[in-house]
């Protein structure tokens, strides 16, 4: 049972470069392990994509916050599928390696850019759950870096001012408070594992997940990547 960062409206700059590294270093070894085959299953939650694209687009991303690359139209559908096509001849270790690097070095300059970068490794951490949803791994949207991933939800969503939301989580010592907290609208309620409520909020299959409860609010007003 671990309590996440300070639930507060005072941002932590440090807490998505922590992501990214425990991600880094569970995700990168998984991947250095499979097969070129398993690079080309397709991925349920992003239609049309391969774990591969997913990767690519990955890495893309972050390569962008690193060199701070963000031309109009940057992470846009189109934007996106641009990028995955610039690495359309490279080989399935090079788009890990370029990850790789991403996952190191873009933690700084989310930091520094004062939360408009955050939920890009909120995204990232999300993409390598559907990989290991691809994968059929245990442990999508959940492991190691959970707690963070789940206190950078808590932080994107408030900074949003997203639908208010009071979290009980069997995976947290303390209620995780998401969303805007004006007083305007009665938050709902979860109750439930961080995994679900990180599945709800990216708007993921919930593949059967029991066990659960959401009232005073709907789970499709919950999504914050759209889709």
């Amino acid at each position: 049972m671990t309590t996440p960062a300070d639930l507060h409206d005072v941002r932590d700059p440090e807490l998505p470069g922590r992501l990214l590294t425990l991600e880094r270093d569970e995700l990168v070894p998984l991947l250095r392990s499979r097969t070129d085959a398993d690079f080309a299953l397709p991925v349920v939650a992003c239609p049309g994509w391969t774990v591969r694209d997913v990767l690519a687009h990955c890495s893309s991303a972050l390569l962008r916050v690193v060199e701070q690359r963000f031309e109009k139209g940057v992470f846009s559908p189109e934007s996106n599928d641009r990028d995955i096509a610039e690495r359309a001849d490279w080989s399935n270790a090079r788009v890990v390696d370029e990850l790789e690097r991403g996952m190191t070095e873009a933690g700084p300059v989310i930091a520094r850019a004062g939360g408009v970068l955050d939920a890009v490794a909120l995204g990232e951490w999300v993409h390598a759950g559907d990989v290991r949803v691809a994968f059929g791994e245990p442990g999508a949207y959940a492991g190691r870096g959970l707690p963070e991933a789940l206190a950078l939800l808590g932080a994107v969503t408030r900074a949003r001012g997203h639908v208010p939301l009071h979290a009980d989580l069997d995976d947290l010592d303390e209620p995780l408070k998401l969303g805007e907290a004006s007083g305007e609208r009665p938050p709902g309620r979860y109750i439930g594992d961080g995994a679900t409520l990180v599945r709800l909020y990216a708007g993921r299959p919930l593949d059967g997940a029991a066990g659960w409860e959401l009232a005073g609010v709907e789970a499709e007003e919950l999504n914050i990547f759209g889709g």
